[in-house]
């Protein structure tokens, strides 16, 4: 059965008068005809009673009538999902956050997908630091990330969103609690939480904070993570120089104090390079789109790249 005819057959279905489906099909009436017969040959059924003075449903016809429109709704639904998904509007999206981001930027990157991109569904993936989002990201099992630069191997191409001071993380009870803004000097003495990985962003943010201010901090404790990582500074274990995106995870017993010149850390979508996914082309597109009306990032083509090559 060919799809043409089922298109004819739901036509005269409809309307009951060849002459009308022939015009709304935009076919002469002959061919019209001659395609129903074919139908009603292949399928060894009468589909239409024809008098001079009327044409009707027989009940076999009455029966595909129902079928034909959910067949053919089904079609162009599948038509219409193909298109959208090579359009990049339509798809799954598997992304990757730091620990902090995905508390500070998340809320704002899922609203902004939302809106743009009704038909592509976020799987979120989060406390994913920046070398475990590119090896992901080359295994194939996130799509997009969103770290702290820079990336970490090869065949990672990546976009600035976000750039934030650091700020200190004390316990509520430590003796610089009661500072509202604390001297990176005054930290000389300090022990301090950083993350265990070695190539975490922000431990190397902190290091260069502390290194400009005359000293090397001294690691009291490692954290596999942003959770652990405060939950140590609230009991009293130590400080942390971290974003001043942490502000998002309220905890109790932790306070956050700025810190004079204490420098930035960035943020950034990540992605495959030579990635030919349009889903993942539109997905970066609205989220740095919305980032870049008030971030202190400057505006730039929606085809430049920090790394590697154009999405």
């Amino acid at each position: 059965m060919e799809l043409r005819h089922l298109r004819y057959f739901a036509a005269v279905a409809d309307t009951c008068h060849f002459g009308q489906a022939a015009t709304q099909l935009h076919v002469a009436q002959p061919a019209l005809s001659y395609a129903i017969r074919q139908l009603e040959s292949e399928l060894d059924v009468t589909l239409f009673t024809r008098t001079t003075r009327q044409v009707s449903l027989t009940p076999a016809g009455e029966y595909l009538q129902g079928e034909a429109a959910r067949i053919l709704a089904g079609v162009d639904d599948a038509v219409e999902g193909v298109r959208r998904i090579a359009a990049g509007r339509s798809g799954v999206i598997r992304l990757g956050l730091t620990g902090i981001a995905a508390f500070s930027h998340l809320p704002r990157i899922a609203r902004v997908v939302k809106r743009e991109l009704p038909d592509v569904d976020l799987h979120i993936q989060s406390d994913m630091l920046t070398p475990v989002q590119c090896d992901s990201l080359r295994a194939l099992s996130i799509d997009l990330g969103v770290l702290r630069p820079p990336v970490v191997g090869d065949g990672i191409a990546m976009r600035l969103i976000d750039v934030e001071p650091m700020v200190l993380a004390v316990s509520v009870d430590h003796r610089l609690a009661v500072e509202p803004v604390v001297a990176v000097e005054n930290l000389r003495n300090e022990m301090f939480v950083m993350y265990d990985s070695q190539d975490s962003a922000v431990n190397d943010a902190a290091v260069r904070t502390c290194h400009r201010a005359g000293f090397v901090p001294h690691r009291a404790h490692r954290a596999p993570g942003t959770a652990v990582l405060l939950a140590l500074v609230a009991a009293g274990m130590g400080v942390a120089v971290v974003p001043a995106s942490v502000r998002s995870l309220p905890l109790e017993g932790l306070v956050i104090r700025d810190l004079v010149d204490a420098g930035s850390v960035e943020l950034a979508l990540a992605w495959r390079g030579g990635q030919d996914n349009p889903v993942v082309h539109s997905v970066a597109e609205v989220i740095a789109a919305a980032f870049a009306a008030d971030s202190v990032v400057p505006r730039r083509s929606p085809n430049d790249t920090y790394v590697g090559e154009q999405l």
